[in-house]
């Protein structure tokens, strides 16, 4: 790693000012001259560097861990600031992490050591990847960036830029196209396969990322594709810690508290939580020293996660985006959606969730309110409804189709798919106010929500999001009431919300809400 020369009395942040640091903020106390990028992480936002880079910071202060620093790789143009950021900051920045008792903790993470933006240099990238200190390539590339097809959920091969990594596999766009040309390098120079651990919030993300990559790679290269499958692993991973987006508030609490400039400080919650599948190709950190899991299996773990906390996220984030809230902590704090959402947690989702090691569930659906209800972390609720289209039908959507099939009623559940229906559709709150919606499917949703009209099941004839969930009978009598519920004039989502858990209460034949 080179240190930057800059003048400290600029107070930029970075390895040269770390020591112009107040005492109390805790800051890396490692040699990082001496570390190496045993990591190489795809996709460097606000979450990786909450979490993954936190957790490798913590275990860089334990001896014998100096092989296991990352080097960040930025796959778009859109990554340059990212990119130039960091570079002046010797890949330095400030972690503000907010307790909900209203303590903070003020940190400067150091786990990275460089960053890569690809389309400045590419081969640099493959290079870095077939590296022999390369033991794990971690990703945090989002659903969208895992090329699944929405409707058939297999891989994409219409998309132009996969077309183009078939075709050019020196000259890598996506993902995959990097991993497997890095991996090519490797199997010719008769290294080791490197661990590819995907840490994005998708079920069984691991399976997922090599499904994926084995099916990209066979249409470029057969033969290197079997040796991938006979090589590296894909660990499973459930990861979760609440990380908004960062604000100019962020930014100014940083410069008034370690007096230095960061550009791109990061904010989080308190909470953190990883459990990895103890599999691994070439080697891993220790991170069960420093709070991580390891276990044989993570299926029951990232279900508890995503059908608990990113479903009541979704619960939250939609109704109280037509209430007129903004945040989820103001959204939380209102005693009849967290009534609602608790009851969705208790009724809908606990009765489907395997028995989980270590896990009391009680208390873990309290520990999700107390962090929900954190006012120190401002989570919007246009984030948290961000591409609903690609998190509903894992979230929500899957929770539904397991009630239905068990003969159990889902009508929490169901008005809320009901309210993504109007938020599509008028795209404005109950005060009139605009949504800030953004979705790939954003022009779909919307043509086919604004057809309720006249046919209230129009917004599921969606398939490739909803199957056939309308033609379910006990399913399309309870949203065909929220819809008119919804659309009916002066709604009130509270009010509607109220009406639904009362007669949940009841356990009654589905009336008009």
């Amino acid at each position: 790693m080179t240190i930057s020369n800059y003048d400290t009395q600029s107070q930029r942040l970075n390895q040269l000012t770390l020591a112009n640091l107040p005492s109390e903020i805790d800051v890396p106390t490692y040699d990082r001259s001496q570390l190496k990028a045993g990591i190489v992480h795809i996709g460097v936002g606000g979450f990786h560097r909450a979490h993954q880079a936190v957790y490798i910071n913590e275990l860089l202060k334990t001896p014998g861990s100096e092989q296991w620093a990352i080097c960040g790789v930025g796959l778009f143009e859109n990554n340059r600031a990212l990119n130039d950021i960091l570079a002046e900051q010797d890949y330095l920045y400030s972690l503000v992490v907010r307790h909900p008792n209203g303590q903070i903790d003020n940190k400067v993470i150091g786990s990275m050591i460089d960053f890569i933006l690809a389309p400045d240099n590419q081969q640099s990238v493959i290079d870095k990847l077939a590296h022999p200190d390369t033991k794990i390539v971690s990703l945090t590339i989002t659903e969208g960036g895992y090329n699944l097809h929405p409707a058939t959920g297999e891989f994409d091969f219409e998309n132009q830029d996969i077309l183009h990594d078939i075709q050019n596999p020196n000259m890598p766009k996506t993902a995959f196209g990097y991993i497997t040309a890095g991996l090519k390098q490797r199997k010719n120079a008769g290294l080791p396969a490197f661990t590819v651990q995907s840490c994005d919030n998708i079920q069984h993300n691991g399976a997922v990322a090599r499904k994926m990559l084995l099916t990209f790679a066979k249409q470029q290269d057969p033969d290197l594709s079997q040796w991938i499958a006979d090589n590296v692993a894909f660990p499973n991973a459930m990861v979760d810690r609440i990380t908004p987006i960062t604000t100019d508030a962020d930014k100014a609490h940083v410069a008034t508290t370690f007096n230095l400039n960061d550009e791109w400080p990061i904010t989080c919650e308190s909470f953190a939580q990883w459990v990895i599948e103890d599999n691994f190709s070439n080697g891993r950190p220790n991170w069960n020293l420093v709070g991580a899991q390891f276990v044989k299996d993570v299926t029951p773990f990232e279900k508890m996660k995503i059908r608990l906390l990113n479903a009541g996220h979704s619960v939250l984030g939609l109704l109280g985006s037509i209430y007129d809230y903004n945040t989820i902590d103001e959204t939380v704090s209102d005693k009849d959606f967290a009534e609602y959402l608790r009851a969705f947690m208790d009724l809908e989702v606990t009765p489907l969730l395997d028995e989980l090691d270590g896990i009391n569930l009680t208390q873990y659906k309290d520990t999700l309110i107390e962090r929900f209800s954190n006012p120190n972390i401002k989570d919007s609720l246009s984030r948290i409804c961000s591409e609903s289209s690609a998190k509903l039908p894992k979230f929500l959507i899957a929770t539904i189709n397991e009630n239905l099939a068990a003969g159990r009623d889902s009508s929490l559940a169901i008005l809320v798919i009901a309210t993504w229906c109007l938020y599509s559709d008028k795209q404005v709150n109950q005060a009139n106010v605009k949504l800030n919606i953004q979705d790939a499917m954003h022009s779909e949703l919307a043509k086919f929500a604004q057809q309720t009209k006249n046919d209230k099941f129009a917004f599921l004839q969606i398939n490739s999001l909803f199957g056939n969930l309308h033609k379910q009978e006990s399913f399309s009598q309870i949203y065909a009431n929220a819809i008119d519920a919804l659309y009916s004039e002066n709604s009130d989502i509270k009010s509607i919300m109220k009406k639904t858990l009362a007669q949940k209460d009841n356990q009654t034949t589905p009336e008009k809400i």
